[in-house]
């Protein structure tokens, strides 16, 4: 059996490990943040220190971390995975980060004799606690193999997107999507409250008509309930537009939609929304407008 070291026990991380331990492999866990491995212990996980300790046990290193800022900690830092990784070791990073970091964590590893996948993945806080997500990967088809019943013990599907740094593409150019559909639904939602309709009457006639979207079906309930319960935040949703405008600029791809995306959650960041789910974007529509967007009464706020 493959021992997986597993860091990162955030919103993502903590319900892909369970899911590892689950499946029956050896697992053992880090978090920066102590504290956070509660159940997976009870599962049968291992907690190491430090990353550098993560990787010493390990065949295989995952890591589900918030920023690029936090991954270079993890890898390059003290107690660091590149201070201790050793050759033929595999290290798969799930998080989202921008294609130029997972090009140089490529490069490290393979000074070290070691193999990298960029593999993140599309699915929210209820897909990774039912193991349901979808990993686009970037790396070697070889080195995707030699990992894929790891991945799908956490997931429903992998997609192997090309070279190192694709699977990081993919998931800016998939996110921008993301963003732009939930950007859509609460301008369509506030437009219809404004004018008096009843939101979950208006919710009902986008699901049935050409207005209907992955976003909307995972969103639209919680809109209409105010129920704001993080599964994917809207800071990380920011992030994430703003890693693609960056990527976007690079690549010479006009994109206005991303633009007025990106700003709509920085409108939403500054009123304090960073931390709740994304949909409570729907929140800076809600002040603009003077109602709530999901009322069937259509009170004003």
């Amino acid at each position: 059996m493959k021992k997986i070291g597993f860091i990162g026990l955030g919103v993502m991380g903590y319900g892909m490990a369970a899911n590892l331990l689950r499946k029956g492999f050896d697992v053992t866990v880090y978090n920066r943040t102590s504290g956070k491995a509660g159940e997976l212990i009870t599962l049968g996980a291992k907690e190491a220190a430090t990353p550098a300790d993560i990787v010493r046990g390990s065949d295989i290193v995952i890591t589900m971390i918030s920023n690029d800022a936090a991954i270079r900690e993890v890898y390059f830092g003290e107690n660091g995975i590149f201070g201790a990784v050793a050759s033929g070791t595999t290290l798969i990073d799930s998080s989202t980060i921008s294609p130029s970091l997972a090009l140089e964590l490529t490069e490290a590893a393979e000074s070290k004799g070691a193999v990298f996948l960029d593999a993140p993945v599309t699915g929210s806080k209820p897909a990774a606690e039912g193991g349901t997500l979808t990993f686009m990967v970037g790396g070697t088809d070889a080195a995707l193999k030699a990992v894929e019943d790891v991945l799908l013990a956490m997931g429903r599907k992998v997609i192997h997107m090309g070279a190192n740094g694709s699977g990081a593409t993919a998931k800016l150019a998939h996110n921008t999507i993301v963003g732009i559909n939930m950007a859509a639904l609460a301008e369509g939602m506030a437009i219809a409250a404004k004018g008096g309709i009843n939101g979950s009457a208006f919710f009902e006639l986008v699901q049935s008509g050409g207005a209907a979207s992955r976003t909307a079906e995972l969103k639209g309930d919680k809109i209409l309930a105010s129920d704001y319960d993080v599964q994917f935040s809207l800071a990380l949703m920011l992030k994430d537009l703003r890693l693609s405008s960056v990527l976007s600029d690079n690549l010479k791809v006009p994109t206005p939609m991303l633009e007025a995306a990106k700003s709509l959650f920085q409108v939403g960041d500054s009123m304090g929304l960073g931390e709740l789910d994304m949909s409570s974007v729907t929140q800076a529509y809600e002040q603009w407008i003077g109602r709530k967007i999901g009322d069937k009464n259509n009170k004003k706020v």
